[in-house]
């Protein structure tokens, strides 16, 4: 199918295995965007704006590097240090929107095609709840429908995870449905599993009317979720990890280390 910005609603999963099992679920939505398109595609919205206040919302200062600067050069430099280069294929971004101007994203996905649709590159955008942000660039080696790639963690997300831990994704190409999973190992295996899931749905007022009706508040819900299962964690004994400082580059990628 062509690719074309849509809404994706479903849920995300997380399973922790060690030290403690904890398990938790919440239904969510996201927004698949083109990144070069996207204020064309929400200026024609009664619901959603760029950069200007509205039920749903979109800034550019919320992703890349906070300057609120395009995004398609920041991705094509992020590519480029992956050691992929862009021929000016659409770029799609999938995130939760702002909803009624507060926004949190954990992960946002930035989808980069070639020329001929082909996937060449994912860039996995990583936001913390301390304020700080980490992405990384992984080249995409085949046209198989599942993408896998691995790479080690570097930046701090959650008090209760060690850092010395690896990462494998799991990617379904966005079409009828998205989905993404992220297994986390440490030298014993498995720690935690994370996965989100969404069916697609058309772009427009009367689908994302509806989501707000069933998701009501998401991005605030995703926010006060987080602490909940925080706090959760911790009455079930497990330790806080000391918060280390970001990584010195803010972008990993397969070929380049973040120190």
């Amino acid at each position: 199918m062509s690719i074309a910005s849509a809404l994706y609603v479903g849920s995300v999963v997380h399973r922790r295995l060690r030290p403690r099992k904890h398990d938790l679920r919440y239904r969510v939505f996201w927004l698949f965007l083109d990144i070069d398109t996207m204020q064309d595609t929400m200026r024609r919205s009664i619901v959603m704006s760029f950069n200007r206040f509205n039920l749903f919302s979109i800034r550019e200062k919320d992703y890349g590097d906070r300057s609120g600067a395009p995004l398609r050069p920041q991705v094509e430099a992020a590519m480029r240090e992956a050691g992929v280069t862009p021929d000016g294929g659409r770029i799609f971004l999938l995130t939760m929107p702002r909803v009624l101007g507060y926004g949190f994203n954990p992960l946002s996905i930035y989808f980069c095609y070639r020329r001929d649709e082909t996937l060449a590159a994912l860039l996995y955008e990583v936001s913390n709840t301390f304020g700080q942000r980490h992405s990384y660039v992984l080249p995409v080696e085949t046209d198989d429908s599942v993408v896998r790639q691995s790479i080690g963690k570097c930046f701090y997300v959650s008090p209760f995870m060690d850092m010395d831990l690896s990462y494998s994704f799991r990617v379904r190409r966005p079409e009828d449905k998205v989905a993404v999973s992220i297994r986390c190992d440490d030298g014993e295996g498995a720690v935690l599993t994370a996965s989100l899931i969404g069916e697609r749905r058309p772009l427009g007022d009367l689908a994302l009317l509806s989501a707000f009706v069933t998701h009501p508040f998401l991005t605030l819900k995703v926010t006060g979720g987080i602490h909940w299962e925080a706090l959760l964690l911790w009455m079930k004994g497990i330790g806080l990890r000391k918060r280390p400082p970001p990584p010195a580059r803010p972008l990993t990628t397969a070929q380049h280390s973040s120190s």
